[in-house]
C-alpha cells in the first residue's frame, strides 16, 4: 500500500499543508505528480483520490493552497491579495521547498487556470501538464455557462434570474434552482461523493477565497478573476500538454478550445458521459489517461 505522510512548509509568514502519496514500489524513472486543486479555495479534498495513480509507482504530491483547508486561513485579507501571482509564487515554493528537479503538473479547473499560469513561466523542472475542466479566460466560461443555462427548465431560469436580481442567492428556492445545473454539469455522481462533499463543507465554512476570486457559485461570477485570461500567453508554455473534459462539463469546449489552439505540444480528450468531475464520475477511465499521458513524458 502507499504511504501517505502530511506536513507543513512554511510560505512567507504562512503555511501551506502538503499530502505526499509515495507508492510501496516506486518505478524506476516515474516522475512525481504535483496536483493543483480548483474553488479556488475548494481545498484538496474532491480530487484526493487521483493519490491512487501512486499504484502506478509514481509520487503524488496534494496541497492545500492558501485561504482553504488545512493550509493558513486569512478571511480578514482585502481583495486585491487574492491573485494569480500569490499562488504561482506559493507553488514556486512549494517546489523550492520539496526539492523537486523534474515533475508532472495537473490542475483540475481554477487548478488548471493557474496550471497554465505556472507554465507560461516555463518553470526548469516542468515536465508535462495536464488541464482538466478548465477554461482559458473567465470571459469564455461565463458564456458557456450562460449557454448551459438556456438549456435548463424554464422555471429553473426564473427561479435563478428572480434571485440574482434581488440577491437573495442564499434563499432555499436559489440553491434548488442552482442544484440542477451542479447535478447536469459539475458532478453527475448520485449521491455526490463524500469528497466532494468534504471541500464543498470546508469551502462553505471560510469562503473568503471562493468568493472573493470568483462569487457565490459556478455561473454567477463577479469575483476579482471575472476578467482573467491565459490566451494571449499559452505560446509561451513549453512542456507537453493534456487538456482533458467531459461531455456535458460545465468548462464547454469553446471554455478550453484555445488551449488546444495555441499551446505549441497539445493534446486534447474528451470523457463520455462526464461532466466537469470526471475523476469523480469515472475515477478509473481518468485515471488511465492520466497515467499514460505521465508515463509518456516521463523522461
Amino acid at each position: 500500500m502507499p504511504t501517505v505522510t502530511t506536513r507543513t512548509i512554511p510560505f512567507r509568514a504562512w503555511q501551506t499543508w502538503v499530502r505526499i502519496t509515495e507508492p510501496d514500489d516506486a518505478r524506476a524513472g516515474a516522475l512525481p505528480l504535483i496536483v493543483l486543486h480548483g474553488g479556488p479555495g475548494m481545498a484538496h479534498n474532491y480530487v484526493r483520490n487521483l493519490g491512487e495513480l501512486a499504484d502506478t509507482g509514481r509520487t503524488v504530491i496534494h496541497y492545500d493552497q492558501l485561504g482553504c483547508g488545512n493550509s493558513t486561513h486569512l478571511p480578514d485579507a482585502p481583495d486585491e491579495f487574492w491573485n494569480p501571482q500569490l499562488f504561482v509564487d506559493e507553488f514556486t515554493n512549494l517546489v523550492a521547498e520539496l526539492g523537486l528537479s523534474d515533475y508532472h503538473l495537473l490542475g483540475q479547473s481554477w487548478g488548471g487556470m493557474l496550471g497554465a499560469e505556472i507554465a507560461t513561466r516555463r518553470p526548469a523542472g516542468l515536465r508535462s501538464l495536464a488541464i482538466c475542466n478548465s477554461p482559458a479566460s473567465m470571459a469564455l466560461w461565463a458564456e458557456g455557462a450562460a449557454e448551459l443555462r438556456a438549456q435548463l427548465p424554464d422555471d429553473v431560469q426564473e427561479t435563478l434570474t428572480r434571485y440574482e436580481l434581488t440577491g437573495a442567492i442564499t434563499h432555499p428556492d436559489y440553491l434548488r434552482a442552482a442544484d440542477v445545473f451542479y447535478e447536469r454539469h459539475v458532478c453527475r455522481t448520485v449521491p455526490t461523493p463524500d469528497d466532494f462533499q468534504e471541500s464543498v463543507a470546508q469551502m462553505e465554512a471560510e469562503p473568503t477565497v471562493y468568493h472573493t476570486m470568483n462569487g457565490p457559485n459556478e455561473f454567477h461570477v463577479v469575483g476579482t478573476l471575472r476578467s482573467w485570461s491565459v490566451i494571449d500567453r499559452l505560446d509561451l508554455i513549453e512542456a507537453p500538454t493534456l487538456v482533458a473534459a467531459g461531455e456535458f462539463d460545465e468548462a464547454t469546449a469553446g471554455t478550453w478550445q484555445p488551449f488546444v489552439d495555441h499551446i505549441p505540444t497539445v493534446t486534447s480528450h474528451v470523457f463520455p458521459d462526464a461532466s466537469h468531475c470526471v475523476h469523480l464520475e469515472h475515477p478509473q477511465a481518468f485515471r488511465a489517461v492520466i497515467g499514460d499521458f505521465l508515463a509518456r513524458h516521463d523522461s
